[in-house]
């Protein structure tokens, strides 16, 4: 895996009522919800690094340190991107941002870590038997 520190994703949405906070349960108001904009963050990273991990080979989020600042309404378009802050063979490590059409919304710092997809899946399995 050859990641470069400074390596940036960046993902698109209009916000639907489907990922409002009142939609989410995450709150009661027509606006976007905060696990809405933390999922893009996701999304930006995990789609950053499928561009550069081995075929059987995948990552997982681990840890997320994330400020909502502002609203953003129904309608209005979002974009999320990630910045490869570091790597160092397993760990992963981004700034990520979320902006609306008027400016940044949020922001903070997200962290995952390689795994063997087929592995990690039996693992999980095996918690349910």
């Amino acid at each position: 895996m050859e990641m470069t520190v400074g390596t940036k994703h960046e993902v698109e949405i209009t916000v639907t009522e489907a990922v409002t906070a009142a939609a989410m349960k995450s709150g009661s108001l027509s606006v976007l919800a905060t696990p809405y904009m933390v999922a893009l963050m996701e999304q930006a990273a995990s789609e950053l690094c499928d561009k550069f991990v081995p075929e059987g080979i995948s990552t997982v989020g681990t840890a997320l340190n994330i400020s909502h600042l502002a609203p953003t309404p129904v309608g209005a378009k979002v974009r999320a991107t990630a910045t490869l802050t570091s790597f160092d063979g397993r760990k992963a490590c981004f700034d990520v941002e979320a902006y609306d059409e008027v400016g940044l919304i949020g922001k903070g710092t997200h962290e995952r870590f390689t795994i063997k997809a087929e592995s990690f899946v039996k693992k999980a399995l095996e918690r349910r038997a």
